[in-house]
């Protein structure tokens, strides 16, 4: 059985669409489990029924046809329970309901399983059979488990049809969840941006100039032709004849009677070069791996190899200069830095990137620049949305496609909503923070570009909370020199100068891995990083803290924080380090003293002994997200638990609490630089908690000081009594948002649009 799941799960991702997907589905497990009729259901979100979309022993003119409102029916029951049905006579069954013309009378014995995906039920699978028997337990296994495993397949694969079909048939609303990147709303048009050459990730294009675009195909197609006869040359005394002929075909392969044809033919009806070599190489790579000889199979790495050696080919030739619609989303498989270099910066409305975090660089660049984003959408077909019109929701991280009409209209009020609320807070940047009781409430923010200093400043931003160290050096292919470090650091602190600028030594490791400096392991999030780094390499430490101490000289603004400390015998070798450099830059000449260090908290056991780190340094900051991810053991970063990732989790609030309480204790002040700190309403429990300093990006800062110039401390406190006595995140989050409706602020409330 475990090989028979192999081999279907394998063919269907080889599928070239939906309707062949689930036709192989039902085909092969018909064939699998030796029963008379296998049938698929899906749910179709408009409608809201389970229509029957493929089978094989039933009424092939009902496909599409027969359909069941939500809940009806022996489909809608085990949609409903969200657990199998394994029935021995179903006509018996409360719950069963004849279609007619469906031609289900011979058949009695029936074993429904929900095909579900994060959470969500796409449709049922179903197997039917006229003995009347219950089907065992192995069989229930094996349908449970093929759905599991096809659930994926069948969201993407329905999302891509719902791109392809859309603008022909009015095809269903598509919402695809990914990771918040940067916050706020962008309705545009998608630019795909094509990776390297990646015969899965063409976009579809048409055709400018068809002669154009043949002639660069068949340019491309002679260069792979020349290089392979090259290589049958250069290793000519080294080859069995055998081998020899291998070349042969891979050169018949290219040659304009076969595969090189068929490119030419949808070239000459529109497709552009290179869409039109992936469509055809595509189809023939999945002709391969469906053959059961495995032999055959293996061609479809030739056929691969060749295609993606023409796309390059292809790539390396196209260099026009790309013309963007002035609403612009950027959307890729890994965007990158680069990539958003190449776009006036008027025309760029929104990122969204299928892979990649919102501790991406390219989130972190998208942060400063105040660009809507969503990374980590994994289930989005990008490579077919050239041209489309896309929603992007980065407050809530989702993307949206063929949106119905009212909620495109709720985006567009969302979106006027968002540039009014901008242009009215411009005139809050020189205030102060002051709550209306008189409490002064300092607002940092958090930087890791020289492209975030202007934005902070022009935000009225009054220190810098986290200086991430680790963005200089993501950005070169090795380790900076001390000098090098000096240089990038002073500029950050002669910009902020006088206000003070937190810098966090080096925070590799998790998601942020250097391509020189590769760590590889099965558990990163909980493996080798930050602190731990950089205590087991001293030379690296001692240099990023000697050029931090040399650039401070003459300004005195800077502020050294240690990542990921996980007990006091780490801070106590940092210290020693710290001290020992800055003695040695002492008898060199240096002049002032040491600057104020202190300490990240953000893995619980740095909570539980907050008040030891807290009498060995001179401040303590909260890392939040972190903290959060580690207290509730769910990667931040990861579209399939995100929500579960909730910085308002009663176990977080209390834990932020302890770490002020103990802070307080100790006389040292405490900052925190996280998300929740550039939310209106975790601000205002912040407030309450007795937060010293708050730290975020600089788009949430206007909105921050907004929310904390419109209340008092007593009604936060009393408003932090409230939440800490409830047990739920989303009672929480729905009292905040009262709150801040309350005082005059519901324009901060960003819930997801449904």
């Amino acid at each position: 059985m475990l090989e028979t799941l192999r081999h279907i799960v394998q063919e269907v991702n080889t599928a070239s669409g939906l309707n062949d997907a689930l036709q192989i589905i039902v085909r092969r497990v018909r064939d699998a489990m030796g029963t008379q009729v296998c049938s698929v259901y899906l749910l179709e979100s408009n409608t809201g029924r389970y229509v029957l979309r493929a089978t094989q022993g039933l009424n092939q003119d009902q496909v599409g046809v027969a359909s069941l409102n939500a809940g009806d029916g022996l489909v809608g029951l085990v949609a409903d329970r969200e657990e199998p049905v394994n029935l021995e006579s179903a006509e018996y069954h409360p719950s069963f309901q004849l279609l007619e013309g469906l031609g289900e009378e011979p058949f009695h014995a029936f074993l429904g399983v929900p095909i579900i995906h994060q959470r969500d039920v796409l449709g049922v699978l179903v197997v039917q059979q006229a003995e009347r028997r219950r089907f065992d337990e192995s069989e229930e296994a094996f349908l449970v488990t093929l759905s599991a495993q096809l659930a994926g397949v069948i969201a993407h694969a329905q999302v891509t049809g719902a791109v392809e079909m859309g603008a022909l048939t009015g095809a269903g609303p598509a919402k695809i969840s990914g990771v918040p990147g940067a916050p706020g709303v962008a309705i545009g048009t998608a630019v795909v941006v094509s990776p390297g050459a990646d015969l899965y990730a063409v976009p579809q294009r048409q055709a400018q100039d068809r002669r154009k675009e043949l002639q660069a195909f068949r340019d491309a197609l002679g260069k792979v032709q020349r290089d392979i006869k090259q290589v049958a040359h250069n290793l000519g005394t080294q080859l069995s004849p055998e081998d020899h002929a291998l070349f042969d075909v891979y050169l018949s392969i290219l040659d304009d009677s076969t595969l090189g044809r068929e490119v030419a033919s949808l070239i000459r009806e529109g497709e552009w070069a290179q869409g039109a070599l992936s469509r055809v190489m595509i189809e023939h790579i999945r002709h391969f791996e469906r053959m059961e000889h495995s032999y055959l199979q293996e061609r479809a790495v030739d056929v691969k190899d060749l295609g993606t050696r023409v796309l390059a080919y292809l790539q390396e030739a196209d260099h026009e200069e790309r013309v963007y619609p002035d609403k612009t989303i950027l959307v890729g498989e890994e965007l990158v830095a680069s990539s958003l270099g190449e776009i006036p910066r008027e025309k760029l409305v929104g990122l969204i990137s299928v892979r990649g975090s919102g501790n991406s660089h390219v989130a972190i660049l998208a942060r400063a620049m105040g660009v809507p984003t969503v990374m980590g959408a994994v289930d989005l077909p990008y490579a077919r949305l050239e041209d489309h019109e896309l929603i992007i929701d980065g407050y809530n991280g989702t993307v949206h496609l063929n949106p119905e009409p009212e909620v495109k209209r709720r985006f567009e009020e969302i979106l006027a909503a968002d540039d009014a609320l901008s242009k009215d807070l411009e005139s809050l940047r020189d205030e102060p923070c002051i709550t209306i009781d008189g409490k002064r409430m300092p607002l940092w923010v958090n930087t890791g570009l020289m492209a975030d200093v202007t934005r902070s400043l022009e935000q009225g931003a009054e220190g810098v909370g986290l200086y991430r160290t680790e963005v200089p050096f993501l950005l070169r292919d090795g380790f900076p020199t001390e000098e090098e470090q000096r240089q990038i650091y002073r500029s950050q602190l002669e910009a902020f100068a006088p206000r003070p600028v937190t810098m966090r030594t080096l925070d590799i490791g998790g998601d942020k891995a250097l391509p020189y400096f590769p760590i590889e392991e099965d558990n990163p999030f909980l493996g080798w990083r930050g602190i731990r780094v950089t205590l087991d390499h001293p030379e690296i430490f001692l240099a990023q803290v000697r050029a931090m101490i040399k650039a401070n000289e003459g300004l005195w603004n800077l502020r050294i924080m240690l990542p990921m400390v996980s007990n006091v015998a780490e801070l106590v070798e940092a210290l020693d380090l710290i001290h020992r450099s800055h003695r040695e830059l002492v008898q060199d000449g240096l002049q002032g003293r040491l600057p104020p260090v202190g300490v990240m908290v953000e893995v619980p056991a740095a909570v539980y002994q907050a008040r030891s780190l807290a009498r060995r340094v001179d401040f303590l900051s909260v890392g939040s997200n972190d903290l959060t991810q580690y207290l509730l053991a769910v990667d931040r970063n990861n579209a399939r638990v995100a929500d579960l990732y909730h910085s308002l989790h009663p176990a977080v609030l209390r834990a932020l609490n302890e770490v002020a309480e103990a802070a307080r204790a100790e006389g040292v002040p405490i900052g925190i630089c996280g998300e929740l700190a550039g939310d209106p309403a975790g601000a205002v429990l912040l407030l309450a908690m007795g937060y010293d300093v708050l730290s975020m990006n600089a788009t949430s800062l206007p909105r921050v000081k907004k929310a904390l110039l419109n209340v008092r401390v007593d009604e936060s406190r009393d408003l932090l009594g409230e939440v800490m006595g409830m047990d739920h995140a989303g009672d929480i989050h729905a009292r905040l948002d009262g709150f801040l409706t309350e005082h005059g602020m519901e324009k901060f409330i960003h819930n997801p649009v449904a």
